[in-house]
């Protein structure tokens, strides 16, 4: 293992504590003379030393700014005359920074919109991501989510499922169109719910429940027994057709009143 000796001076110490962003300079502070210290190493000399080791000489340096969780950093990474400058940095730097990355998604999955997400990282590092590059971000999402949305379910019995649906507004062709996503949540063999999958559709009519059941048995759903929902009329003739000889039952939290309103089987 590498070891590097790192001088701190008076000022970077003194601003951890008085000033904003004081770790960000102490950090950076200390990647800088990492920097250095590697290109030491690959070179087999210090500037200016001569040694029959060397193996090349130093050109210039180049700025590097880079985003983390303590704030905007910029990093003057060394050039080698007639030679490339390798180091690990960056590559650890993308790894161990996903943490920010993911704490971006999770923030938009849990409905905190673009634009206070933008605000909220200009608080915390320092600068500011755009809207559209947090929506950027935020497509790492879509292959996650569609193999979790699409996967087998055929590994447990799910004798007992809740179905619903939840309309919502979602944005297409520039304009906030209405849209029923369907949900269903199942009850395995050890009494532990999961939701098994959800589907958007045009509305909530008995061909889009029937799309959705038959996407459930195209996924080896098995050991269907019961399935309560709402006594929506469409839903209910589309889960006769697509699971023969289940059980139907109307879910008794509907009937509920709260408020002058209806819990829903979501709820």
């Amino acid at each position: 293992m590498t070891q590097h000796q790192i001088t701190l001076n008076d000022d970077s110490l003194k601003d951890l504590f008085l000033q904003d962003g004081g770790v960000a300079k102490l950090v950076e502070q200390v990647l800088n003379q990492v920097l250095q210290a590697q290109v030491t190493e690959q070179l087999k000399a210090s500037p200016y030393e001569r040694t029959e080791e060397r193996r090349g000489y130093r050109n210039e340096t180049l700025p590097h700014p880079i985003t983390t969780r303590v704030g905007r950093l910029v990093l003057w990474v060394p050039r080698i005359r007639n030679g490339e400058f390798s180091t690990e940095m960056f590559a650890r730097y993308q790894r161990s920074e996903q943490a920010l990355v993911i704490a971006l998604m999770e923030m938009v999955v849990n409905g905190v919109s673009t634009r206070k997400v933008a605000q909220i990282t200009e608080v915390l590092c320092g600068t500011e991501f755009s809207k559209s590059t947090v929506s950027a971000l935020c497509k790492r999402l879509d292959p996650i989510v569609k193999a979790w949305n699409n996967r087998n379910l055929r590994e447990r019995r799910y004798p007992f499922i809740l179905v619903d649906a939840l309309v919502v507004g979602i944005r297409e062709d520039g304009r906030v169109r209405p849209r029923a996503v369907m949900i269903a949540v199942g009850v395995n063999e050890d009494g532990y719910r999961e939701i098994l999958g959800l589907m958007i559709g045009d509305s909530e009519s008995e061909a889009s429940w029937r799309e959705f059941f038959a996407w459930l048995k195209s996924r080896d759903l098995r050991g269907l027994d019961i399935v309560v929902s709402d006594s929506h009329a469409g839903l209910v003739r589309a889960l006769q057709m697509e699971f023969q000889g289940c059980t139907w039952q109307r879910c008794q939290t509907h009937c509920v009143p709260r408020a002058g309103r209806y819990w829903t089987c979501a709820s």
